[in-house]
């Protein structure tokens, strides 16, 4: 579905904090985007939105999906919700841009994926850090040899508690640390050391109140042997990183994942006694990501990556929680 006009009209689903505070900004400030319609089950909540970005104000999920004057939606609802209503979305013929997870399985994911394929439209996970340009520089240094061959990545992203009715704990509507935040070092991982990858071991600790998992470790490997191990915490101190260890130093990003926008980006090499910061400027990667949707939805090139790339993603994750059982 190509826009002969080069503008792409979007609807979201629901009323996230998410999409408050940083997607539907960053959607408004895309001159390609344009904002046509929020909806919520709720329709003061929907209203709240309208007003503020200028748009429709739309009650239930259905009825938004209806409008022939929407090519995409954006989808910031609860991951147990996402299948159902990214499915709808395909079927209903407009490009997806989910928030991650995509779904809670590889199995959910596969069968966007098919539909998607079907009917010739984008689907994308929306990962934000991934278009952030620290981590093209961090890919440059290692290319060049930086560190020498590289030997190991490790990566954290851990949180603090957050109050018990918050949604990460719902084990109904897909909570937990494994797909909330245990997917930012997977894909990071992914990123940095490429080809494909597999578990090779995995541990998940277990809140028997909330039933959910509240962190964990998994360990990956690359076909060569490279070894990637990563930590994820919905209950720990906040760590936000990773690092790259080479056979002749190591290179270090720090707030790896979530930089605000005016965040001078932290990334570190160390090699034989010498330390180098390069200067790079801050940048608004939610803004990246919504350009990047956008330029591929209008474009028609690149669906297919978009979706094998979720599904390698959710295939890994599928695989830590097999592994940790």
């Amino acid at each position: 579905m190509n826009r002969r006009d080069g503008r792409l009209r979007f609807g979201v689903l629901g009323c996230a904090d998410i999409a408050w505070r940083r997607a539907i900004p960053a959607l408004c400030g895309d001159p390609r985007a344009e904002l046509v319609a929020v909806a919520s089950r709720d329709i003061a909540k929907a209203r709240r939105f309208a007003d503020r970005f200028g748009c429709a104000a739309v009650e239930g999920y259905g009825p938004l999906l209806a409008r022939p004057d929407i090519d995409a939606v954006y989808v910031p609802l609860p991951p147990g919700l996402h299948a159902e209503w990214a499915g709808a979305a395909l079927d209903a013929g407009k490009h997806v841009l989910s928030e991650k997870p995509l779904t809670t399985g590889a199995a959910e994911t596969a069968g966007l994926v098919r539909a998607a394929e079907a009917r010739g439209l984008l689907l994308m996970e929306n990962f934000m850090f991934v278009h952030h340009p620290q981590h093209a520089e961090a890919r440059r240094l290692l290319a060049e040899g930086a560190i020498g061959a590289v030997r190991a990545f490790h990566a954290s992203f851990t949180i603090p508690r957050r109050p018990d009715g918050d949604i990460r704990y719902r084990a109904g509507l897909g909570g937990g640390a494994l797909l909330d935040v245990a997917g930012y070092p997977v894909r990071a991982a992914r990123l940095l050391l490429g080809g494909p990858l597999a578990v090779a071991g995995a541990v998940l600790g277990h809140d028997p109140a909330l039933g959910v998992d509240t962190g964990g470790a998994a360990l990956l490997r690359t076909a060569d042997g490279i070894p990637a191990q990563l930590a994820f915490g919905l209950d720990d101190a906040y760590r936000c990183e990773y690092e790259v260890r080479g056979s002749e130093g190591v290179l270090r990003v720090d707030r790896a994942f979530t930089p605000p926008d005016d965040f001078r980006p932290a990334l570190r090499v160390e090699r034989a006694g010498e330390v180098t910061e390069p200067a790079l400027p801050p940048a608004d990667q939610f803004g990246r990501a919504v350009g990047h949707f956008v330029t591929t939805a209008l474009s028609g090139e690149g669906y297919g990556a978009s979706a094998a790339d979720a599904l390698e993603q959710a295939t890994l994750v599928d695989g830590i929680r097999r592994a940790a059982s």
